[in-house]
């Protein structure tokens, strides 16, 4: 009886250190695999300059996805201009 429960911790303790491994392999190398995707933010303004925030996921600098973020909308003046670069407005990845 004392050798079966002894077999049975043993085998319990295995199990869980093979599981503790087999995770911190799997989630350290997962951004490792991809890395030319991302994400980020960027604010996009309209004609009317009503600016709303994206969450953007790209791939190789193409989109591959486009998220709006919900509340995360401005609407500016008339006469406003945006400060951001061409360069800045128009880039995406």
């Amino acid at each position: 009886m004392k050798k079966r429960t002894s077999l049975i911790t043993a085998l319990m303790v295995i199990l869980i250190l093979l599981t503790t491994l087999l995770l911190a392999l799997t989630t350290s190398n997962s951004s490792s695999n991809y890395p030319h995707l991302f994400s980020h933010t960027k604010a996009i303004c309209n004609s009317e300059n009503l600016c709303q925030d994206y969450e953007i996921f790209c791939k190789d600098q193409k989109i591959i996805k486009m998220s709006p973020i919900t509340g995360a909308a401005v609407q500016f003046s008339a006469d406003w201009k945006d400060p951001r670069s061409e360069e800045t407005i128009k880039k995406v990845c």
